[in-house]
């Protein structure tokens, strides 16, 4: 089905009253590369009755072969194929575009998407300049234009259009941070595709790929997870052999720096602070500040900034929530230089797969996966609103004291505090009498180092569940299943 969307549900309900509205609309939309931005805005309006007019900027494209391009746009939009002389300016161009809107029935919703915006605005071509003009000109006052830009460059976006200072300041109406799936949404696709696996099968998958339809798309659905793991990601033909490079020299001028910031942070599985990024980085800060990468790198999705709970002097730590480039930095990098010569029937990630190594790496990934569904966990624990989420750790200070690291932190607002333990296992987790120890002492310290007088819950985050026994009853209040992540 050609106008399918996967979920996206709160998007296209943001859709829906963006079209409907009584007023003209100018929408941004933005997401890291991947991610289904032009998909999803091209299929949820093809299924509607507006005028859907549609450009894509040419990357690495000239002024004139941009121009040449949003003319066949227009040709095929509001001519019917007939075809326009190219405009040596955007000025003119947009003169053309505002007079065949003009010319259409007041009652007929037009939508424009310029999509790949960054691509589209070269330099010195006043692109800028012009669509400000245009906006506010013209297509401001027509209530029945929607103006829809999009980019996977987020930080030119946020810049450029959100927060620009001249023209175009406070004119945006809309705004759309396109994520990827959630485990959910990302079951659905597969299903989508017929690629009907188990829930087990499907978080493997997401560990390594993350939620990125376009990745998603290439699964072969007569292969395990595994199998399509190592086809994708540990042959030199596969589609994300090099994805790594190739994400962020599409989306920032100096890729190498940004490379640099992933790999610094990805070092650090439990966060980084700013001072310390700035403490390793050598080349980072070239052509701008780092805390303006670091605004960017969040932006687009590939970084999150967060505070430990109850660690507001120490400042925002920062970590790497992207999948794939965890799963990059981790497997597949370090082994390039064998799997460029490897015959095509090697068998890297088969061979890795449930080993000691893959054990502790699918414990990292499940933890950075509970994180992007905290909202699910938090309704799973019965944790009402006005909750606060955190991971917190304590490093000793004095000789012969214990430290203790907690994997997330549930703050309730009814007087109560859940500390939650995420496990990745493929069977169900047992709470031995050392495992109890460590996570009493945990509690124990946390309660001392924080002076928290608020009832504290254990919780387990696992696959399967956990093992009945005397430990289990007595110590843990809850448990959280992979189940219900979907």
């Amino acid at each position: 089905m050609q106008n399918f969307i996967v979920g996206r549900k709160l998007e296209q309900q943001e859709l829906t009253s963006f079209l409907n509205s009584f007023k003209a609309e100018f929408l941004v939309v933005y997401g890291r590369r991947r991610v289904g931005k032009t998909y999803l805005i091209s299929n949820f309006f093809k299924a509607t009755k507006c005028i859907f007019f549609h450009s894509t900027g040419i990357r690495e494209g000239n002024m004139q072969s941009q121009l040449r391009n949003f003319a066949n746009s227009i040709s095929e939009t509001f001519l019917d194929m007939l075809q326009i002389s190219v405009p040596d300016n955007w000025s003119d161009m947009f003169k053309t575009l505002t007079q065949l809107m003009s010319k259409l029935p007041k009652k007929r919703k037009i939508v424009l998407f310029l999509d790949e915006l960054p691509w589209m605005a070269t330099k010195k071509s006043n692109f800028l300049f012009e669509l400000d003009y245009y906006w506010n000109k013209y297509w401001s006052s027509m209530p029945n234009v929607r103006l829809i830009v999009c980019g996977s460059s987020a930080s030119w976006i946020i810049k450029k259009i959100i927060n620009d200072k001249g023209g175009l300041h406070n004119r945006v109406t809309k705004q759309i941070t396109l994520s990827p799936f959630t485990l959910v949404e990302t079951k659905l696709y597969l299903n989508h595709i017929g690629a009907k696996y188990t829930n087990d099968q499907i978080l493997e998958i997401y560990m390594a790929l993350g939620g990125i339809p376009f990745y998603l798309s290439n699964i072969k659905t007569n292969c395990s997870a595994a199998r399509n793991i190592e086809n994708l990601c540990f042959k030199s033909s596969g589609i994300l052999f090099d994805e790594f490079t190739n994400l962020f020299e599409s989306l920032f001028d100096d890729a190498a720096a940004y490379e640099e910031l992933i790999r610094i942070i990805a070092n650090k599985q439990s966060g980084v602070t700013r001072d310390n990024i700035e403490k390793d980085a050598k080349f980072s800060s070239r052509g701008g500040s780092l805390s303006k990468k670091l605004q960017n790198l969040e932006a687009a999705g590939f970084i999150s900034k967060f505070t430990p709970f109850l660690h507001n002097q120490r400042g925002a730590h920062y970590k790497v929530k992207d999948e794939y480039c965890l799963f990059y930095l981790y497997w597949i990098e370090p082994q390039k230089p064998y799997l460029e010569t490897a015959d095509d029937d090697a068998n890297y990630w088969i061979q890795q797969y449930k080993t000691p190594s893959w054990y502790t790496w699918s414990g990292y990934a499940f933890e950075a996966i509970c994180y992007k569904h905290i909202g699910i966990i938090r309704k799973a624990l019965h944790v009402p609103d006005g909750y606060k989420a955190a991971a917190w750790s304590y490093r000793p200070v004095k000789h012969g004291e214990s430290g203790a690291q907690i994997d997330l932190v549930l703050d309730s607002p009814d007087g109560t505090i859940t500390i939650c333990e995420m496990k990745h296992t493929d069977k169900l987790f047992e709470i031995t009498e050392l495992y109890k120890d460590n996570l009493v002492n945990k509690a124990e310290i946390f309660r001392k180092v924080t002076r928290i007088s608020k009832q504290i819950f254990i919780a387990i985050i696992c696959n399967h569940g956990v093992k009945d026994n005397i430990y289990s009853d007595k110590y843990i209040t809850s448990v959280v299943i992979l189940n219900q992540l979907f």
